[in-house]
């Protein structure tokens, strides 16, 4: 093989490389949409989070939760994921379930969360979660266009 080949091949694996990293960590970043949990996260925020179930690896067990945790879950009650504190957690029947609620909502979620629900929870650094400022804005800002543009409705 000559040196051209070789050096387009290791191009080719580096940039493969550089994709797959891109892909991984994205999976790992949430924009934060609402006003729901100042003054922890706010609108526009970027959280690092850990998976339940990222390809079949298991970051985290949702029956771990604890209350505290600031989680993301898929609500009966809501179109899109949610971000919210576990502040409750009970048995009934022989089934955990979570109360739920967004750190500058007056009252909690209005229906109690299953452990299956639960989709993500927010990597936390010292007790404090790890938040990139502002640059989701851009996601949420384009996410907008194209609904807009496509004639989605996003109030829900």
């Amino acid at each position: 093989m000559d040196i051209n080949k070789k050096k387009i091949i290791k191009e080719i694996i580096i940039y493969a490389v550089i994709i797959i990293i891109g892909l991984i960590v994205s999976q790992h970043l949430n924009v934060v949409v609402s006003e729901s949990m100042e003054p922890v996260l706010y609108k526009g925020d970027i959280v690092g989070i850990e998976k339940a179930d990222f390809f079949g690896i298991h970051e985290f067990d949702p029956n771990d939760v604890k209350a505290g945790d600031v989680v993301v879950y898929n609500g009966v009650w809501f179109p899109e994921p949610i971000i919210h504190r576990v502040i409750n957690i009970t048995e009934v029947n022989g089934t955990k379930l979570f109360t739920i609620k967004g750190d500058h909502n007056p009252i909690q979620d209005p229906f109690p969360v299953k452990p299956e629900q639960i989709v993500s929870r927010l990597i936390t650094i010292d007790g404090h979660p790890f938040i990139i400022p502002k640059i989701g804005y851009i996601t949420i800002y384009l996410k907008s266009f194209w609904y807009q543009l496509l004639g989605i409705n996003t109030e829900y």
